[in-house]
């Protein structure tokens, strides 16, 4: 849905109009100055190949070293999967973890990949429906409620989340695994919002299980959404299995963005002016977009991303998204695709854009709101 509203956008704007877009979860900034130039020296050695399956030894070491600089956890570069984007993380995840019919349970609202990827596979999908007195997390009761329904095979977990930019609080995400872990379900985490933090810390599944799956990216706070280019930390019984699937499905990921990747980590005060900006686009959202009437969203702790409720204008968010944008020249994504049973009266407003952007959208839909 979200690029449905996207072509819609570009037609506007291509018959002449002006838009906002607050529709993609994608950053305004382009890669940093030290991965083009990476990339660079790359086209200028004149030959890009396959790789090995599970990526180059240098990015995985470098990943590897990541987690104890960034964690104090020592992970072996051998547990590391480098994948086309976390798109083909979950994908891997999913063939090599889960068989068909298995059932993997998901929070609602959540990033409607995960339920197309999962229902594509011919896995079933359990959406637990989380609310505001959880903070949008998913708690060991629901799980195991669910569980008692029909056996779970598997969980996913995004923190921070999309849309909601929830986190999940350390001690909470260390029961929830110590929870799947007695109830013999596989553990996956989305950490691809990691480093985009504003309140409190973001802490990985591995501070608490070596049987989780972690699937990361550099498209978010590395800017790299185009280069598609992720990774995984496996358990190591898990391995072989994601590198027979992944040789058949891939091959390997693109050489030149794994040799781009490798200089990212070395781009950190670049990407902590990108991520300021953020915090500040997040603050000003938070301060405009209430008084406006958007006055219940969940804690916008991480990623960039404001998910609010439409009831105050409209019970079809679809339709209202439809008008803002036609009516407004602000694009943003309907709740629908995150939220099936609730969404029609959410919105999801992406503030990776410029300052500038972010404020002339508010001052939009201040004079469009009345």
């Amino acid at each position: 849905m979200v690029m449905d509203v996207m072509r819609a956008a570009v037609d506007r704007e291509n018959a002449g109009g002006s838009v906002i877009h607050m529709e993609v979860g994608q950053p305004g900034a382009p890669a940093p100055r030290a991965v083009l130039e990476a990339a660079r020296a790359a086209l200028a050695d004149g030959r890009l190949g396959y790789t090995e399956a599970l990526g180059t030894r240098a990015l995985r070491a470098r990943i590897a070293r990541h987690y104890g600089e960034a964690h104090g956890i020592d992970v072996s570069a051998d547990r590391i999967a480098v994948t086309t984007g976390s798109s083909a993380g979950f994908n891997l995840a999913f063939l090599a973890a889960f068989d068909a019919g298995d059932r993997v349970a998901v929070t609602s609202p959540g990033y409607p990949a995960y339920r197309n990827i999962l229902s594509a596979l011919g896995l079933e999908v359990v959406e637990i429906e989380t609310n505001a007195e959880t903070r949008h997390a998913l708690t060991p009761d629901m799980l195991a409620a669910a569980h008692a329904e029909g056996a779970l095979k598997g969980v996913l977990i995004a923190s921070p989340a999309n849309p909601t930019g929830t986190m999940m609080l350390p001690e909470a995400l260390a029961a929830l695994i110590e929870t799947a872990e007695d109830l013999g379900i596989r553990f996956i985490s989305d950490e691809i919002y990691h480093r985009l933090v504003y309140d409190g810390e973001a802490e990985t599944a591995l501070r608490f299980s070596d049987d989780a799956i972690v699937v990361n990216s550099f498209s978010k706070y590395y800017c790299m959404t185009g280069w598609r280019i992720g990774w995984m930390v496996l358990p190591e019984n898990l391995v072989r299995p994601v590198e027979r699937v992944a040789q058949n499905l891939y091959i390997s990921a693109p050489d030149i963005s794994q040799r781009a990747a490798l200089a990212a980590f070395d781009a950190t005060p670049e990407l902590e002016q990108v991520k300021a900006g953020y915090a500040a686009n997040r603050r000003l959202l938070i301060d405009r977009l209430p008084p406006l009437g958007f006055d219940e969203h969940p804690p916008v702790d991480g990623a960039f991303y404001m998910y609010v409720s439409t009831r105050r204008f409209s019970n079809d968010s679809m339709d209202f998204a439809r008008r803002m944008l036609a009516e407004a020249g602000v694009a943003a994504t309907p709740g629908p695709d995150f939220d099936r049973a609730r969404g029609h009266g959410t919105l999801r407003f992406s503030f990776a854009g410029t300052e500038a952007d972010m404020r002339e959208a508010m001052d939009r839909l201040g004079r469009w709101l009345g």
